[in-house]
């Protein structure tokens, strides 16, 4: 299959990240033609200046486009630059993200060496991170705290990909319809209706992105509440993908209630393997990354991560199956407009 490539990038209120990512877009080592689709989903803070001087000092292998609409969200601003960009295979980034060097090239080679419709690859830390950043980034990929599921290499076949990362051929956009209007959570819908729609999805883990996520404690908690809040409709509108494993930081943070109160009456072997728990992901976080900070600061992630989730999983799951209202009306801050 002959591939050509475009990038599709939506971008709301972000031109310094928008040139962040254009600048390690321009250093790619690949040598063949390739598109750039920069989406301004109704920002206030334009970023169209940062893609004029791109397009300007851009070679002529590398063609930017920039689209403004109205704003409805990530997955339908995406929709939106895929029926308009010109490759057949489709390269879905945050614009949080800076590519290394080499990635093009690592995308292309896996998919000539083993041709799949729907990819996903893992994201990194950079060494220009700040340490909260690096904290969050090791609770969002370690196995230990998600699974692995962001960027395992176990999980090599049947890889559900995340949208900040994340390619998928023309044929499989247009057969499914691309993203919904759910955020977060658009991204394994999507990878769920490609399955059911026959095709295949893989990591490719040398495809992988530096993913900045510039948010604070407070806006990490409102992320992975919002993660704990679409896992139940995800599960209700696929049932057969439900796994036991999302009510874990469920099950994490009623059992840490529990051994509290047990404590209180002189039971404290639960609280101990609580304990021990914290006491292996310091350690690999301080093997991983080498910086006690780090380390420490990851203890704050995690305890946010296990607790935002946990609490948003265990509120949607009973509205879910309990009420008689759709998702859109239980929760309407999770759906854009279209």
């Amino acid at each position: 299959m002959n591939l050509s490539y475009s990038f599709i990038v939506p971008v709301y209120n972000r031109p310094e990240e928008v040139k962040e990512l254009l600048a390690s877009m321009m250093v790619q080592n690949f040598q063949f033609p390739f598109e750039v689709v920069i989406i301004e989903d109704g920002s206030t803070e334009s970023s169209e200046d940062v893609v004029r001087k791109f397009q300007k000092a851009a070679s002529p292998r590398i063609t930017i486009s920039y689209l403004t609409k109205h704003n409805t969200g990530p997955g339908d601003s995406r929709n939106y630059g895929m029926t308009r960009a010109k490759g057949n295979y489709f390269i879905v980034l945050d614009s949080d993200c800076i590519l290394p060097k080499t990635y093009l090239n690592a995308v292309d080679d896996a998919l000539r060496a083993r041709f799949v419709h729907c990819y996903g690859g893992p994201d990194a830390a950079h060494r220009s991170f700040s340490l909260v950043q690096k904290a969050i980034n090791y609770a969002m990929t370690s196995v230990l705290t998600t699974g692995g599921i962001r960027g395992s290499k176990r999980a090599l076949n049947k890889f559900q990909p995340r949208s900040f990362n994340m390619g998928i051929s023309k044929e499989a956009f247009e057969a499914t319809g691309g993203f919904g209007l759910i955020h977060p959570g658009e991204d394994p819908d999507l990878t769920f209706r490609i399955w059911k729609k026959g095709y295949d999805t893989c990591l490719i883990p040398e495809a992988f992105v530096y993913h900045k996520r510039r948010i604070d404690w407070s806006k990490f908690y409102k992320q992975v509440f919002k993660f704990g809040k679409v896992r139940p409709i995800l599960n209700k509108w696929h049932p057969h993908t439900a796994k036991i494993t999302y009510w874990f930081p469920t099950f994490f943070i009623l059992g840490f209630g529990i051994s509290l109160l047990l404590g209180i009456i002189g039971i404290v072997l639960p609280i101990y393997f609580y304990g021990c728990y914290l006491v292996v992901v310091f350690l690999d976080a301080l093997l991983r990354t080498k910086n006690l900070a780090i380390a420490i600061l990851v203890l704050v992630a995690i305890s946010i991560q296990f607790y935002g989730y946990g609490i948003g999983f265990l509120k949607s799951t009973i509205l879910i199956n309990f009420s008689k209202s759709k998702p859109e009306q239980l929760f309407p801050e999770l759906f854009f407009k279209p």
